[in-house]
């Protein structure tokens, strides 16, 4: 049986040769394909010449950083899923990271076994879930927007909104069960990442504001509720 994910292609950027070694070995060896480069530059050409599924990415290198090049991918509306892996484990460097769109983030030093777990539970995030007659769920109106819940798929006058993989998540949680408060530690659940702190999930629900709510400071569809969590309530 596969798991999710397998044949899935990585680039890995990190500039620690032995790591970045050991990184493509051991991912391979977990079914994936994978590239692996050595800096952000080195990984702006492979992202301009091939497809990735996912970005393993190291946060400190020299020159352009990790964030700083996750940044300018969202800018560019590239929304590949990227894991960075950081020597950093404080609350406030993995808030950052968040804020800059990651996906997920992984301290240093960290058991291999548990990066492939990180990377096919983004993976599966990320990919559209297969869809029957009997799972087809109507679509959520936000707004001038519509969600589809099975595809993750949000979708506005102009067309495709641009979710990242966690983005999709923490609306495919909050559009199936609507009208339901959920608690931070149940979308932490959803997201497949229990142990995110509220100021995580938080971050979370902002950059989701920004893409869903006409003013993103008084949300009419995410809403919060007061010392319990937050309700997705939609509408025209």
């Amino acid at each position: 049986m596969s798991s999710p994910g397998d044949s899935a292609h990585l680039l890995v950027v990190d500039d620690d040769a032995r790591l970045r070694g050991l990184l493509q070995r051991f991912l391979s060896e977990e079914g994936f394909r994978v590239t692996a480069v050595d800096s952000a530059a080195a990984a702006r050409q492979a992202i301009s010449a091939m497809m990735f599924d996912l970005l393993v990415l190291d946060v400190m290198m020299p020159g352009e950083s990790g964030l700083s090049l996750t940044e300018s991918l969202r800018r560019e509306r590239n929304e590949v899923p990227i894991l960075m892996l950081t020597a950093r484990g404080a609350p406030e460097d993995r808030i950052a990271g968040l804020e800059h769109g990651v996906d997920d983030y992984l301290a240093k030093p960290f058991d291999p076994r548990e990066l492939a777990l990180r990377v096919r539970t983004i993976l599966r995030r990320a990919a559209p879930p297969v869809t029957t007659q009997a799972l087809s769920t109507a679509p959520v109106q936000l707004g001038h927007s519509w969600f589809d819940i099975e595809r993750g798929e949000l979708r506005g006058p102009e067309g495709i909104v641009r979710l990242t993989g966690g983005e999709a998540a923490l609306l495919q949680a909050l559009a199936r069960r609507v009208g339901e408060v959920l608690s931070r530690e149940e979308i932490g659940a959803a997201l497949g990442t229990p142990e995110a702190g509220e100021r995580a999930i938080d971050v979370q629900v902002t950059r989701l504001r920004r893409k869903v709510e006409a003013d993103p400071r008084e949300p009419r569809f995410i809403q919060t509720v007061r010392h319990r969590g937050y309700v997705l309530r939609p509408g025209p």
